[in-house]
């Protein structure tokens, strides 16, 4: 890929990133509540639903544009051919190490995002202090194993071996279904094809990982010194088990599984149109 190529990628995916994280914050604040220790009625129940949302605005658009920046990079690092059984490899190993790069950025800004959603009360910049203050810097990486494991590959721990981690479903499905469609119609998709594709992905991929994710809101909204805070996933989901059993693994699955099916679908349509728009431009000017 050239560098307008890497160009590209960077805006397309970090404005693609704070559209879909400004539209769907309140969907994301119900399922954060729902996935509270306290419950939701105590987290805030529907008040405040924009608790947060500076947290989320400031780490949108670095953090989806060193996702996509590094995803197509490695996707031309391991260039196969477009018929290779690899493809879907390739995808896994491209959207893993993009995730893990972003996650650097992600973690900390969802880590005050998500005490402002259980504590409207409190402003974000009080609560990053607080953090800083009483945890230092490893209280805003908070949970970023949990993270990590949900959003790509982390061979460290465990539990890789029974979960499918979110980004190793949610890619290489949203490039084969664009494939299949681009097979079935003999062109490229269009943008707003590539969008129903990756609702579809990201749907999908929701559901299964939603035990991590509620893992991961336990780690992150425990009180410091706490044996969940830690940051064991595995004893924060057995914990999860224990207390509140299948459901609790699946607490907020379906506001999860709406607002990343809408994510997919407004996230990834958005890259699309805008990566093409910029490389039209690029290729119109002199």
């Amino acid at each position: 890929m050239d560098q307008p190529g890497f160009t590209t990628s960077l805006v397309a995916g970090g404005l693609a990133g704070v559209s879909v994280d400004l539209i769907l914050f309140p969907l994301d604040t119900i399922k954060t509540r729902l996935q509270s220790p306290q419950g939701f009625n105590k987290a805030g129940g529907f008040r405040g639903i924009y608790a947060g949302v500076p947290s989320a605005a400031i780490g949108s658009f670095p953090n989806a544009a060193a996702f996509f920046i590094t995803y197509e990079y490695v996707k031309w690092f391991l260039h196969t051919d477009s018929s290779s059984y690899l493809m879907p490899v390739k995808h896994m190993l491209a959207a893993s190490v993009g995730e893990v790069v972003a996650c650097l950025i992600r973690v900390p800004s969802e880590v005050v995002k998500q005490r402002a959603q259980v504590s409207a009360s409190s402003r974000t910049f009080q609560i990053f202090s607080n953090i800083l203050y009483e945890e230092g810097i490893q209280g805003l990486y908070r949970g970023y194993k949990s993270t990590v494991l949900r959003e790509c590959m982390y061979p460290e721990v465990e539990l890789l071996d029974h979960m499918i981690p979110f980004s190793l479903v949610q890619f290489p499905l949203w490039e084969s279904l664009k494939a299949l469609w681009s097979w079935r119609q003999d062109h490229v998709v269009d943008s707003w094809q590539s969008a129903v594709c990756g609702a579809f992905a990201g749907g999908f991929a929701a559901v299964v990982t939603t035990p991590l994710d509620v893992a991961k809101t336990r780690i992150m909204l425990a009180k410091a010194g706490s044996v969940t805070a830690s940051g064991n996933v595995l004893s924060a989901l057995h914990g999860v088990w224990q207390t509140q059993g299948l459901a609790g693994l699946f607490a907020g699955v379906f506001p999860r599984m709406a607002a990343i099916s809408l994510g997919g679908f407004i996230f990834l349509g958005a890259y699309d149109q805008t990566r093409s728009l910029l490389l039209r431009l690029g290729r119109e000017s002199p």
